[in-house]
């Protein structure tokens, strides 16, 4: 990654520092108030109640959606861009997840539970889970229509016709022709068993939830993701791979150096 000069705006006294600083506050705050807003409609959607009875596979054997909740009464769930037979690693969803271990205590004691399901089969989940030493709960979609139905993996008719739905619009054309994304997903489920979803985000919406970017955007030199892509694929790769070399592709699919496809060739 380059390392450019960072030029300072200008360097001044402690006064007019301070007075700078204080008209930054002052939008700081405004974009506070701003936020806990757009949170409290967030959380003031309506409700999509599930009819469908989903089952995955998990490590241990067959688990339901309702088994996901583990006894507590919301549910937050990572669609991890990983279909049967995947070769490469995507960069953003990897990246999504390195988040979450050191803060599923806190998430279990606001009664929330957390899991990342992916369609590829879940023995070759378990590859990647070990090789990036991951402990979260990750499940698999590869017998159950989950994936389809929440927008986040597609036929491949769907692709070829243009009818892939992303995003809550059309599929963007950096999505290529491949036939998984990411998103990110929020279930309720009620006394009586009923599942709701509550809240969905796809795309960019997921940077809510990758918290070095509040360090990042304070620091001098900022996210610097000043590259082809303009986003965190110019510079993300899986926390094992930094210096390594290999290639990302506009979708956020990283490509190891020993790559002999023909997209590692081309990049």
């Amino acid at each position: 990654m380059s390392t450019p000069t960072v030029k300072a705006p200008k360097t001044v006294s402690r006064d007019e520092w301070l007075a700078a600083r204080n008209e930054v506050l002052a939008k700081e705050k405004a974009l506070t108030r701003q936020r806990d807003a757009l949170s409290a409609e967030q959380r003031g959607l309506p409700w999509l109640r599930i009819e469908k009875d989903y089952v995955f596979d998990s490590p241990t054997g067959k688990v339901t959606l309702a088994d996901l909740f583990d006894g507590r009464t919301q549910l937050f769930i990572k669609h991890f861009m990983m279909g049967p037979g995947a070769t490469t690693q995507c960069v953003g969803c990897s990246f999504e997840v390195d988040h979450v271990e050191g803060i599923l205590p806190h998430l279990h004691a606001h009664d929330v539970s957390y899991t990342v399901v992916a369609r590829a089969p879940i023995e070759e989940i378990q590859v990647v889970r070990n090789r990036m030493g991951w402990k979260f709960p990750w499940v698999s979609s590869y017998h159950s229509d989950f994936n389809y139905d929440f927008n986040v993996s597609f036929t491949r008719e769907q692709i070829t016709s243009g009818r892939a739905i992303y995003n809550f619009g059309k599929a963007p054309e950096w999505a290529g022709n491949i036939e998984d994304l990411s998103g990110d997903s929020v279930f309720f489920k009620d006394d009586s068993g009923q599942i709701y979803l509550t809240y969905a985000t796809f795309g960019r919406g997921g940077e809510a939830f990758l918290g070095i970017y509040a360090f990042l955007d304070v620091t001098p030199k900022g996210r610097e993701e000043n590259g082809p892509y303009r986003s965190l694929g110019d510079w993300v790769r899986p926390h094992n791979m930094y210096g390594r070399g290999g290639y990302v592709e506009a979708n956020g699919r990283y490509h190891q150096p020993t790559c002999t496809c023909h997209v590692h060739a081309a990049g």
